[in-house]
């Protein structure tokens, strides 16, 4: 039996028309093969609530890998080419914008405040670090995630 579980994961929204229709999609690697890769679509979204969910569906799929592993150390990293997400995750954003009642620092309301609560939620269950790739520069799995995501953009 493995004494840990190592995933990349990248992930990648579209929307056709911002705010549109829209796709998000994730694919699961083990570091060096694709394992599996899901995506989903939306009637009417923007491209960053689709950068989102492609994280939070990604989260949910890594939930269910560590209640079924639940003895294995479980590593994984996650892709994404959206620097919205990547600096709001890594610079701990979620933090300020519970401090001030979901307030930017404009005053403003925080935008897809349900996903950025069930990140928040995610964060504190499953250890995961969230990497920024360049998009559409080359890398195999960014680039299959942006051809799923946009496949996944309802008709």
């Amino acid at each position: 039996m493995k004494k840990e579980i190592k995933l990349d994961i990248y992930t990648d929204g579209a929307c056709s028309g911002n705010p549109g229709k829209g796709g998000w999609s994730f694919v699961v690697t083990n570091g060096t093969e694709k394992l599996k890769s899901f995506s989903g679509g939306e009637s009417s979204t923007t491209n960053n609530r689709m950068e989102l969910t492609a994280i939070v569906e990604a989260l949910k799929y890594v939930e269910k890998i560590k209640e079924k592993n639940e003895k294995q150390k479980l590593y994984v990293r996650i892709f994404s080419d959206s620097s919205y997400c990547v600096n709001a995750l890594n610079q701990r954003w979620i933090k300020k914008w519970l401090n001030n009642n979901w307030t930017t620092s404009k005053g403003t309301p925080v935008l897809n405040k349900d996903l950025w609560l069930e990140i928040n939620k995610f964060d504190k269950l499953i250890d995961f670090q969230l990497i920024k790739v360049k998009g559409h520069s080359g890398n195999i799995y960014n680039e299959e995630c942006d051809k799923l995501a946009k496949e996944a953009i309802p008709n």
